[in-house]
């Protein structure tokens, strides 16, 4: 199963911030016809105080089972309607598995469905009965109708305040752009700054290895570049350079493996060189350079 760059990002970044809170899961494979969740949270007790700093997504993820669906584009109607059946597949296998335990659930208790969306249309609302609930919850949020258990968030209108600041880094353009400069200005003693400056240094270094990037892909990339040179210039914090730097190994190895089957001990001497570089220009020589050029170029 493919990944797009930014279902790779954004899978990764709700991972990193909902582990403290509970169980994530993503590409959850449900049953029925074969589906994937993109990303599936069940809260663990005593969550509390760590969902705090996470907002508006950590007042979502204490609320029940959670399904995070995000899109780099607004969802079809076709793809919404895919998401709920996602949902409803959820339901009805913790439904099933109350039955065998002879259990009942409560209505509050099922699963959510949460579509994260950088823009959602006055016809895209409209059709699914999507409506805000704005003495309850901010601007941007919709809701489905209630049986449906489902929401709409629409990431270019949350308020711009810290509550929502993890939702805008998932959207587009400006809005993502400015999540983006608040993120670097938070204190550099943030957990959570550091931990999402290191998936973004991490991914990019990755993504760039790939030989065919969407506009919309050069474009998540373009908007994460202040918070990558960030990560890149202070490490993120103390010992983490190390680590970036084992994952920079990792993807050089990983890159050559690609091209040659395997990294034997000449193509070892080489990777040490390729290190000396800086990312965007490592991953173009791996893949373009014969193993004789490598070497000639890498081994003197």
């Amino acid at each position: 199963m493919t990944t797009k760059p930014h279902d790779q990002f954004a899978k990764q970044f709700l991972k990193e911030l909902l582990s403290p809170l509970g169980e994530v899961s993503t590409n959850q494979e449900v049953t029925d016809e074969t589906r994937f969740v993109d990303v599936l949270f069940s809260a663990t007790p005593n969550s509390t105080v760590e969902a705090e700093t996470l907002g508006l997504l950590g007042r979502i993820a204490l609320l029940n089972t959670a399904l995070l669906e995000p899109f780099r584009n607004q969802p079809s109607f076709s793809e919404v309607r895919n998401c709920l059946q996602k949902l409803f597949t959820v339901i009805a296998d913790a439904q099933r598995q109350a039955n065998r335990e002879d259990t009942t659930l409560a209505e509050n208790d099922l699963a959510r469905l949460w579509i994260l969306s950088p823009s959602a249309s006055k016809t895209l609302l409209k059709a699914f009965g999507a409506k805000l609930d704005l003495d309850n919850w901010p601007d941007g949020v919709y809701f489905l109708p209630q049986g449906e258990r489902g929401a709409i968030v629409a990431i270019n209108k949350l308020p711009s305040t810290p509550d929502t600041l993890w939702f805008r880094l998932l959207g587009r353009g400006k809005v993502q752009q400015q999540a983006v400069s608040e993120l670097v200005a938070l204190p550099t003693e943030n957990l959570l700054r550091r931990n999402v400056l290191e998936i973004i240094y991490r991914w990019r270094i990755s993504v760039m290895a790939q030989q065919e990037l969407t506009q919309d892909d050069e474009e998540l990339i373009m908007n994460l570049t202040q918070a990558y040179e960030e990560a890149r210039a202070a490490a993120v914090l103390e010992g983490v350079e190390q680590g970036v730097q084992l994952g920079q190994r990792q993807v050089v190895e990983n890159l050559l493996r690609v091209r040659f089957g395997e990294v034997d001990d000449e193509l070892s001497r080489v990777v040490n060189g390729l290190l000396q570089l800086p990312p965007e220009e490592f991953t173009p020589l791996c893949l373009q350079l014969t193993r004789e050029e490598l070497l000639a170029r890498f081994t003197r």
